[in-house]
């Protein structure tokens, strides 16, 4: 009998090895399936949240969470039941970019401590090419003493969950998947076509899925870096970027990208992870890095832009009330990781300019904790000279321009600053209201 079939009987078990983003959405839906999950991380503070029906990542909801029949455990030792092992930890960089693979390290050594006979470890986390084999693998191998092939197989499968996005799902997005041999891919595409509704996309081998996921984020970084570099170009024509956007995407093959500011755990990270192996292996990069370059100085642009206009307007910049609105990476998501609003701040602190930020969407705790930024109830902003509007929160594009100049201090119009960073409000709202105002 299959592991696939002994998962589907409840005769083994699954494991998912780190609940965040990507693999709380996926233990659930292995639980709903029928499957008996094992959930495992260890943030002993977040497994008490997820046992108390509590979702801290908003992925899945406060009610999924408590109907669920996931066993949540921060104790490595439960890993032990399982025989299939999904891996989805975070792949940050360092800060000269470099991959950090410490935390698909450490989750590599607990899975080969408490790894059994017949296994299957599939990773998710985002590598570069050669990473699952030329790292994790001896690394499994020497922590439980058993040989890869022999006794354990290893797969890849690339996390492509969008975090906060409604629409695209873990169950409608295809999914890549990967074996180290024929029977592993058998086995690993069986089990995820339980959950993946659309169906998965099996590769050759398991290098090629690690490239699938560098390269589509890679594709979309440099893209958004070409908008941001037109964006600046066109500040300077007067003219402005998204309505140039507007105009270009009614020809049938635009691609729809638009400026922005580039973070998260994916597309600001991702291109390093490739650009890293291909100069091992003696290439440097002559277009990824440099749509790093460009995504990365957005932050300090928006910020420099802004203390202009706030000059333009006879405001004093160290003396000015500046508000932020936003901290998360991206719109309807509470995911602050490598936010770029914080490069916002940072270039704001040294005009001496210490902003005001609110975000409804945001964990106090974790802006303090990763920023050193103490976040303001939305409700308490008030008295602002200027305010940048920086994550299109619902929250945010629902307020009507009137309810923001309630926030301003009592002055005339033409003396507040609003920075419309993702372009909610329109042109001629933004000109009827008599602010003084740009956006990137």
């Amino acid at each position: 009998m299959s592991l696939y079939e002994k998962l589907t009987d409840r005769s083994e078990c699954l494991s998912l090895i780190g609940l965040g983003y990507v693999g709380m959405p996926i233990a659930v839906a292995f639980a709903r399936k029928g499957l008996r999950v094992i959930g495992f991380d260890l943030n002993a503070e977040k497994i008490a949240l997820y046992k108390s029906g509590v979702d801290p990542t908003r992925e899945v909801g406060d009610d999924a969470v408590a109907k669920t029949t996931v066993e949540f455990t921060s104790d490595e030792k439960d890993l032990k039941k399982a025989k299939f092992h999904i891996v989805a930890v975070p792949t940050p960089v360092n800060s000269d970019h470099t991959p950090d693979l410490s935390p698909v390290v450490g989750a590599s050594e607990i899975v080969g401590r408490n790894l059994v006979p017949g296994s299957i470890i599939v990773y998710e986390s985002t590598v570069y090419p050669g990473c699952t084999e030329d790292v994790c693998i001896p690394i499994l191998e020497r922590a439980s003493g058993l040989k890869c092939g022999v006794d354990f197989k290893v797969g890849y499968s690339p996390e492509r969950i969008n975090p906060g996005d409604r629409v695209h799902r873990l169950e409608n997005i295809h999914k890549i998947v990967s074996g180290m041999d024929a029977e592993s891919l058998t086995e690993i595409k069986s089990v995820y076509d339980l959950v993946i509704e659309v169906g998965t996309h099996p590769v050759s081998n398991i290098r090629t899925a690690e490239a699938v996921k560098v390269v589509e984020n890679s594709q979309r970084d440099i893209n958004i870096a070409f908008m941001n570099e037109l964006a600046m170009v066109f500040d300077r024509m007067d003219i402005d970027t998204n309505e140039v956007v507007d105009g270009m995407n009614t020809k049938w093959n635009a691609l729809g990208f638009r400026p922005g500011l580039v973070g998260g755990h994916c597309i600001g990270v991702d291109p390093y992870y490739f650009t890293y192996q291909a100069e091992k292996l003696g290439y440097h990069s002559q277009i990824i890095l440099n749509g790093r370059i460009v995504n990365d100085s957005m932050g300090a642009y928006v910020a420099d832009a802004t203390v202009k206009k706030m000059i333009q307007t006879g405001q004093a910049p160290k003396k000015s009330n500046v508000v932020i609105l936003g901290l998360t990476f991206k719109e309807n998501c509470p995911d602050t990781r490598n936010s770029k609003v914080s490069d916002i701040i940072k270039r704001l602190n040294e005009y001496g300019i210490e902003p005001v930020v609110a975000d409804p969407w945001a964990s106090g705790r974790e802006a303090l904790q990763e920023y050193g930024v103490k976040l303001t109830p939305l409700e308490e902003i008030s008295d602002a000279d200027c305010i940048i509007i920086a994550v299109a929160h619902s929250v945010f594009r629902d307020m009507p321009l009137d309810t923001v100049k309630k926030m301003f201090r009592d002055m005339p119009d033409e003396n507040k600053v609003l920075i419309d960073i993702k372009g909610i409000y329109s042109i001629d709202e933004l000109n009827a209201s008599g602010v003084k105002w740009w956006r990137l």
